[in-house]
């Protein structure tokens, strides 16, 4: 345990460095690239420039951006497998299953969590309502395929629940991360397969995701999208006819968009160096803040939603200079390292209650910032 404490970062020093400006509340939306990341990519568009990048060495930097992730999740590396798109690795998975399985989905989640079991016409896809979700697992249950937080509301679902019902029924459980890795505890060894996209909460840029998967569960999936880079040896596998794929998670790789490894392997090495524990007492404290002021149910997460039909709250909140968002009727803010305390008020000081004190915010963010509202 000691070992692993050595060169741990603070909340703070993951704080500072990101230079994101006063007002920007939408990490659940496009997360923002820390100082570390912006200077390899500046320096990776030097080197390409110069014509002395090379194909082995962005596939060290998505290898060491593989070993990052696994050490975030508390997998082993061999477990994790790289893309670009959450979509295509739960496609894969949903093709793997066979005809007449019964998936048990969120009703409203993200729909790359959704659509890949419903383009299959011969599965049998149950939408349940996340509070549900543990009790509709039963013994026709292939697969239960849900959010760990939930985009829409930031729900958090009962993992817990979820998981031991379907270890009980025997069915597999898939859990998209990409809403919660990054400023919440993710362990995900506990669930069959994860996958999780980084642009988010892990500030890396858009086309860089990742897949953990069981030994156990691998051995039951499809490698449907199999390249060179699922090869046992990678640079050995730019040709037929023959085909050895690796034994490992690697099977289930798509070779890497180069340039976005450069800045999410940074981003990655710098959030798996700091306890996530921390980093979600932070976060999580920030939207309770928020919650409290605004007389909403306290639940820990990052994401703060609430009703918002008509637009209203979220025009406010642009007017205000705070780059939130709305999803499905409902204005959304979201807490990360970068913002305080003072956010909170600000947001409060937007819609004209919860506030304790008046908040000034200058009126050249509104004009600048406003319609970036998103």
């Amino acid at each position: 345990m000691e070992a692993e404490t050595v060169g741990r970062k603070t909340v703070e020093q993951l704080r500072e460095s990101f230079d994101v400006r006063p007002g920007y509340l939408a990490a659940c939306t496009s997360g923002v690239p820390p100082r570390q990341s912006v200077a390899a990519l500046r320096d990776d568009l030097d080197a390409w420039s110069a014509g002395t990048t090379t194909p082995l060495g962005y596939g060290a930097w998505a290898e060491r951006g593989r070993a990052a992730y696994a050490r975030l999740v508390g997998v082993d590396v061999s477990r994790v497998a790289i893309g670009s798109q959450t979509s295509v690795m739960v496609a894969m998975i949903a093709s793997s299953l066979p005809a007449g399985a019964e998936v048990i989905v969120v009703d409203g989640d993200f729909s790359s969590m959704v659509f890949p079991f419903l383009v299959r016409d011969d599965l049998v896809v149950r939408h349940v309502p996340l509070p549900s979700l543990a009790d509709a697992v039963g013994p026709d249950t292939a697969l239960v395929a849900f959010s760990l937080v939930q985009s829409a509301t930031g729900e958090i679902a009962d993992a817990d629940a979820i998981v031991a019902a379907a270890r009980a029924a025997g069915a597999r459980t898939l859990c998209d991360t990409t809403q919660a890795t990054g400023w919440m505890r993710v362990d995900a060894s506990r669930f069959d397969a994860t996958v999780c996209h980084a642009y988010k909460w892990l500030c890396a840029p858009r086309g860089v995701a990742l897949l953990t998967v069981s030994e156990s569960f691998a051995a039951e999936l499809v490698p449907t999208t199999a390249g060179w880079y699922a090869g046992d040896d990678v640079w050995g596998s730019c040709y037929g006819p023959t085909m050895s794929l690796a034994a490992d998670a690697r099977r289930f790789d798509v070779s890497p968009a180069w340039q976005a490894w450069v800045g999410a392997t940074t981003s990655l090495e710098l959030f798996a160096s700091v306890a996530a524990e921390e980093v979600e007492a932070y976060t999580g404290g920030l939207g309770d803040s928020l919650r409290s002021r605004l007389g909403l149910p306290l639940t820990g997460s990052a994401i703060v939603t609430w009703p918002d039909e008509t637009g209203t709250d979220a025009a406010a909140l642009a007017a205000a200079g705070i780059v939130a968002s709305s999803r499905a009727g409902r204005a959304r803010v979201a807490f990360h390292v970068w913002n305080d305390e003072s956010e909170v008020e600000r947001v409060c000081a937007a819609l004209g209650r919860g506030a304790v004190g008046e908040l000034l915010v200058p009126a050249d963010w509104a004009a600048e910032y406003g319609a970036y509202a998103i």
